[in-house]
This record gives C-alpha cells, sequence and structure tokens, in this order.
C-alpha cells in the first residue's frame, strides 16, 4: 500500500517477563489499554482489530474483555513473526478505505511460561500449512532454530565468513538492551567472548544467536492521519507497508528453492516499500529488523538493499545504520516483532532510551525465512 493514510499514534506494553503469572487474555486486555491510553483514545472509539494467527486471544474476545463495543472490521494473518508489519497494514487500508476509524493490532502470550515454539512442532496438528515440514522432520530438523542453521550454514560458506559475524549482532543487541529498562536484559551487555562461549543449538547458531522466550503483549493504535493530528502524541506515519512471499516459499524450510543465503521474500517486501514510500536505504534512520536468529539480521541488510550480498558483516560491524536499538528479540523481548515497531514509534517521537539524533524515516521487518511484511514508518515533519 501508498501512504501516508494513517498513522501509530499509540503504543502499549505490559513488562516483559519469563513467567507472567497472568492469562494471554489478560495480558493482550492490558496492552490495548495501555495503547488506547498513550492515545488519548478510549475503548468506545475502536471499531476494528488486527492479530495473529497461532493466537488464543481472539479479536472478538480481546474486544469484549476491553470494554469496546461494535466491531466494523476484524482480521488475523498467517505465519508468526512474518504478520508483525502486516498487522499495521491491515489496520492502515481498513482506515484508508473507511472501513475502520480506529483499529488496534496486539500480540500477547506466554511463550515461555506457556506454549513455546522453540520447543518445535513434534505435536503439530496436521494441516495444509504443516505440509511442507514434511520433508525435514524425518531427518531431525524439528525446531526453528534447526531449520535456520540450516540457511545460516550456507550463508557462512557462500561468502567465506565464521560464527563469529552472528555474535556481533547479539553483541549490538545486547548493548542497547543493557541501557534499556524495560529489556529483560536491561544492564547485562555481552561479550563477543561470552557469545563464542554460548551453548550450541544446532550448528553454526549458538544460543545467543537464538531470540528470548517471553511472556508479554504489546499493542499499537492505527488511525486516519486527519484525526492523528488532533490527539496528543505525535502521530507516526505508515509511509509505505508491504508483505511478501517469494517463488516456492515455505515456512523456514524451503532448502529447495535455490538460493539458500538470502531472503527471496525479503527482496518482494523491500521492493515494494521502497516503490510505495519513493524513499530508498540511503534515506532511513533507523532499522528494526527482526532478530529472532542473528543470520537473518544480515541477511535482511542485503534483502532490503543497505548493502551487497556478502557484506552484511561489515556493515554491521562499522554501525553504519542503528540497528534495533530496544534491544531487539535478542535482548528485550520477543513479542512477534510487535515491540520492534513500537520501538520505531519512540525514535520517530524522539522519546527512545537510545535515541538517534534526528531519527526521521525508520524500516520495520517481520520474521523472515517465512512469509513477512515490513513498514516504512516517518514522522510529520
Amino acid at each position: 500500500m501508498t501512504g501516508p493514510a494513517a498513522a501509530i499514534v499509540g503504543i502499549g506494553a505490559t513488562g516483559f517477563s519469563k513467567g507472567s503469572g497472568r492469562s494471554e487474555l489478560r495480558l493482550a486486555v492490558e496492552a490495548v489499554h495501555a495503547a488506547l491510553a498513550d492515545a488519548g483514545l478510549g475503548p468506545e472509539d475502536v471499531d476494528g482489530m488486527v492479530t495473529f494467527t497461532m493466537d488464543t486471544s481472539p479479536e472478538i474476545t480481546v474486544a469484549q474483555a476491553a470494554g469496546i463495543g461494535e466491531l466494523t472490521f476484524f482480521s488475523r494473518v498467517h505465519y508468526g513473526g512474518g504478520a508483525a508489519c502486516a498487522t499495521v497494514q491491515q489496520a492502515a487500508l481498513a482506515v484508508a478505505t473507511g472501513a475502520a476509524r480506529v483499529v488496534v493490532c496486539y500480540r500477547a502470550f506466554n511463550e515461555r511460561s506457556g506454549r513455546r515454539f522453540g520447543a518445535g512442532v513434534q505435536r503439530r496438528e496436521p494441516s495444509a500449512e504443516g505440509t511442507a515440514l514434511g520433508w525435514t522432520l524425518p531427518f531431525g530438523l524439528l525446531t526453528p532454530a534447526s531449520w535456520a542453521a540450516m540457511a545460516a550454514q550456507r550463508y557462512l560458506h557462500t561468502y567465506g565468513l565464521t560464527p563469529e559475524v552472528f555474535g556481533r549482532v547479539a553483541v549490538t543487541a545486547r548493548r542497547y538492551a543493557a541501557t534499556n529498562p524495560a529489556a529483560y536484559f536491561h544492564g547485562r551487555p555481552l561479550t563477543l567472548a561470552e557469545h563464542a562461549a554460548s551453548r550450541w543449538i544446532a550448528e553454526p547458531l549458538r544460543l545467543l544467536d537464538c531470540c528470548q522466550e517471553t511472556d508479554g503483549g504489546q499493542a499499537l493504535v492505527v488511525t486516519s492521519l486527519e484525526r492523528a493530528r488532533d490527539l496528543p502524541r505525535p502521530p507516526v506515519l505508515v509511509a509505505a507497508a508491504a508483505q511478501g512471499a517469494g517463488r516456492a516459499q515455505e515456512q523456514m524450510t524451503g532448502f529447495y528453492r535455490g538460493d539458500l543465503a538470502g531472503l527471496p521474500e525479503s527482496r518482494v517486501v523491500a521492493r515494494g516499500l521502497w516503490r510505495a514510500s519513493g524513499l530508498g536505504p540511503g534515506d532511513i534512520d533507523v532499522g528494526i529488523l527482526y532478530d529472532h536468529f542473528t543470520p537473518y539480521v544480515l541477511m535482511q541488510l542485503e534483502g532490503y538493499g543497505f548493502c551487497g550480498p556478502g557484506e552484511a558483516a561489515d556493515f554491521a560491524a562499522e554501525a553504519r545504520l542503528p540497528l534495533n536499538t530496544h534491544g531487539g528479540q535478542l535482548g528485550e523481548a520477543y513479542l512477534h516483532g510487535m515491540n520492534g515497531i513500537a520501538e520505531a514509534v519512540r525514535q520517530l517521537r524522539g522519546t527512545a532510551v537510545n535515541q538517534v539524533p534526528g531519527a526521521e524515516r525508520a524500516l520495520v521487518t517481520a520474521g523472515a525465512g517465512v512469509p513477512t511484511s515490513g513498514l516504512v514508518l516517518t514522522g510529520d515533519g
């Protein structure tokens, strides 16, 4: 979609923990109420809700529990973390077409104390979406880390790199997390030596190459740009939003598509974002790149055109673009990328803990290795 016809006007989250002690529904409602309060709106203003699949708190249930009345739009997006930015796209499309006036996007789960996605799919119910896993499960590739490790190994081989390049991504994320009071790893930076000493999960991925498992919730409020300008917070414009799936796309198991060292789905989203926004990689002030696994941060830098194939390790090491200034999912929390969108909003409002001076344009990406999505967000300058 092209924009800006819509803006993010509110962000809200619960605390991030390893044991919330609350139901996922309660976490969702807390995050929704916090986001509405931040926007200067109330439950009575909301007429649209968007979330993910793999969610135990349906839109209608959350609306009822949050005191929201009639809904004219409700939707959910598939493919796990790849859905994060697409929730905002759905909300922006609803606002732009008049299907809804105020839309809340949310994600809440007990992903540490409850269902742990990192444990894999051994007990997954049969489904069309899971069919592709049948090519890998019999050979022991049972978890997301094992699937990502295949692509990571190929990336290192193709460009003659060592796993240390992944460690640099983890160290950067933890450096930002260490100064972010909301982050689980607040006050706990990381060294390359500590990364290298962490245990193997699936070579070449170590424990500290893998994102956290988090209990918590995050919500965002989207409305029209016209209405946004009358609300208390500076609006953050949805300059462009896009989804993308590559040819022969699968869910992190597309080992037969040819190029394992790149992310075709990210390139699809990149083309859509740059075309719709009229911007390019050189115009971006801060990047919030989905960091479920460290290799995918490097591969996304290349897929979105910030550098050439195999050049992302040097690009990231030289800090040519501020990345994941909240600490990312490696350092702050794993909320399927929704907390990353909130960080981009803070950067463009000028209220981030690790504020990038003069930040006016942000790229936010969703989960890579699966059908994915992205956003270009800008200030209202």
